[in-house]
């Protein structure tokens, strides 16, 4: 028996500018809010990543089981108050940014969306999945398939090619390669 292996959660980072001087009433804002967020269903974790200096924006990392456990929260009277509470010590609305695909793979776990791993170290943890992952399955599945049309077979051979990687080998291999893949 095999356990299914989760899809990575929804993770979501929201760019804010703190009206000034009232960074810490603003972080007082957001920490009352993820009390509220907490109590949501599908809700894995948040946090918040002050500005570098007076000027510069908070990121507010959010991540939630699924994209419905996130319309959820985003969809609740709770969300819509914190949001009106945060207007009084804010510049603007907040940038909302949903990181997926690769870059969910290897996003952070509490770090700004924008220090994501080097491309090239992105590029070269996927190809060290991609291969094996690809050649086993090309070497023991493709011959069960060499009576199908080519088109046929390669759309079957890269669908569970992808399969494998987004469910079974990228969630493993980036979590054993984060210290590597966020080393500065």
């Amino acid at each position: 028996m095999s356990a299914a292996v989760k899809p990575p959660p929804v993770v979501r980072v929201a760019v804010r500018r703190a009206t000034p001087h009232c960074g810490a009433a603003y972080e007082a804002l957001l920490r009352g809010m993820f009390g509220d967020m907490k109590r949501f269903p599908g809700f894995v974790s948040a946090d918040v990543v002050p500005p570098g200096s007076e000027e510069g924006a908070y990121q507010v990392v959010t991540k939630f089981a699924t994209e419905a456990d996130l319309a959820r929260w985003d969809g609740s009277e709770a969300h819509a108050g914190w949001l009106r509470r945060l207007e009084t010590v804010a510049e603007g609305a907040p940038a909302y940014r949903v990181i997926t695909g690769l870059e969910a793979w290897f996003s952070p776990e509490v770090v700004p969306a924008s220090v994501n791993p080097p491309r090239w170290r992105m590029t070269l943890a996927t190809w060290l999945g991609i291969f094996p992952t690809a050649s086993l399955i090309i070497g023991f599945v493709g011959p069960w398939l060499a009576f199908l049309p080519f088109l046929l077979r390669t759309a079957i051979l890269t669908g569970l090619i992808a399969f494998a990687m987004s469910y079974g080998v990228m969630p493993r291999l980036s979590r054993w390669l984060r210290p590597w893949l966020t080393r500065r």
